[in-house]
């Protein structure tokens, strides 16, 4: 047997937050895709985010939007600009903007200009039928031809496109990721399986993810598996990262904490633990990928 990984860790998807700046998280009481959330309804800081991530070895970061209000695009990424600058952290940036919008362009170019940490974007393009899980206002808004567009031309800028999709949606994306080859497409939170007990919706996912795995601009988050049962469960992770690797390989899969979303029900150590048992039977140059070295690659940090 290889062993547990105990190298060092980059994060690929976190959040740091003031509820000042996001409407969604200071109103409360609305259903959220992660279920109630009055304890993360307050400041998360980087300090904090810091002490959490040095439990486990994490040395470098990538923050991803928030959902700041579409008005303030700019403003989200300027903020992180001056966390950097005071604490070193978080390493790369992953912004949004309103990708509906013929000008989506000149925010992104807007955000290029204030920060060189932005090496991406997300719009929440997920649709389902139960409504506290829903964030895109139709299942097929990802193939509207103006999103079509400004997603293709991420690539002038070198920057790649976060998708979070559930498994219904993963034809439509694969027409999407085919429709922009030189933009590097992020899976996000391994896409979505709400159910694992689900046989027919494991089916679906594993078609989906199939679909996607075949676009070779396509890489996955080992993310957010305790965002429906609330929880670290070992056996989903290990289901998940079975399944994963088995379609899209070791090169092509990074680990991510989301917190402090997942710091709903657990400590990063536990949730962190859970990632490295379901990998120990990897090798260790694998194990390195999927920690470190991918992250590294895909979002452009350092050796």
């Amino acid at each position: 047997m290889t062993g547990r990984y105990a190298g060092p860790v980059v994060d690929c998807h976190h959040h740091v937050w003031r509820p000042r700046d996001l409407p969604w998280l200071a109103e409360g009481n609305v259903p959220r895709i992660f279920g109630p959330h009055e304890p993360i309804r307050r400041d998360y800081l980087i300090d904090e985010y810091v002490q959490d991530a040095k439990s486990v070895g994490i040395v470098e970061s990538v923050y991803v939007q928030t959902n700041w209000p579409m008005d303030r695009a700019v403003d989200e990424v300027r903020w992180l600009a001056e966390v950097h600058r005071e604490s070193g952290w978080p390493s790369a940036v992953v912004g949004s903007a309103d990708l509906f919008s013929p000008d989506a362009m000149s925010v992104l170019r807007a955000q290029a200009a204030v920060s060189p940490l932005v090496r991406g974007t997300r719009l929440q393009l997920h649709w389902h039928p139960r409504e506290e899980f829903r964030f895109a206002a139709a299942p097929d808004a990802l193939l509207d031809p103006v999103l079509v567009r400004n997603v293709g031309r991420l690539a002038e800028l070198g920057w790649l496109f976060e998708l979070q999709v559930f498994a219904d949606q993963m034809p439509a994306a694969a027409e999407l990721v085919a429709a922009c080859p030189d933009t590097t497409f992020v899976l996000v939170h391994a896409g979505m399986l709400v159910d694992a007990g689900d046989e027919d919706e494991v089916a679906r996912w594993t078609r989906g993810m199939r679909a996607l795995a075949a676009q070779p601009n396509v890489v996955v988050k080992l993310t957010g598996q305790g965002t429906f049962v609330h929880r670290v469960d070992p056996g989903l992770i290990g289901f998940v990262a079975e399944h994963v690797l088995a379609l899209f390989g070791p090169r092509r899969a990074m680990f991510g904490s989301n917190f402090p979303v997942e710091k709903l029900w657990t400590a990063m150590p536990p949730l962190v633990d859970a990632w490295r048992d379901a990998l120990s039977s990897r090798s260790a140059e694998e194990q390195q990928w999927i920690f470190a070295d991918n992250a590294r690659r895909v979002y452009g940090l350092s050796a």
